[in-house]
């Protein structure tokens, strides 16, 4: 499984970007596919998750009601719309796929997109 993120920038506090994740390869054999974030000096942190099967997505308390995501199959494309933005919202945003290779879970990055909110 392949990644490319797209879609970061510059942006002033209430502003908005939408996050594209372009997914290639053997996109069927993935279980989950998710958002996390990681600012300087911090650890990584999950946004976003949402199972292939369905079901609601688990967003990140800190960014629930602003973010949304989204997939358009078809084009094994995922989404993260993001409003409202605050500066505690810069970080590296990465896309990740989660692909269940009995015995384990194996995960996929992107290389990810920088994510500025100005204040």
């Amino acid at each position: 499984v392949q990644l490319v993120e797209s879609g970061g920038g510059l942006v002033q506090a209430g502003g908005s970007l939408r996050l594209s994740c372009a997914a290639s390869g053997s996109t069927s054999s993935i279980n989950a596919m998710g958002w996390y974030r990681q600012a300087p000096g911090k650890a990584r942190e999950l946004v976003v998750v949402t199972g292939s099967g369905g079901g609601s997505p688990n967003y990140a308390d800190s960014v629930k009601g602003r973010f949304t995501i989204s997939r358009d199959n078809a084009k094994n494309t995922m989404y993260l719309q993001m409003n409202n933005l605050k500066p505690e919202d810069t970080a590296e945003y990465l896309c990740n796929a989660r692909v269940f290779t009995f015995p384990r879970f194996y995960d996929y990055w992107g290389q990810g997109t920088q994510v500025t909110v100005s204040s």
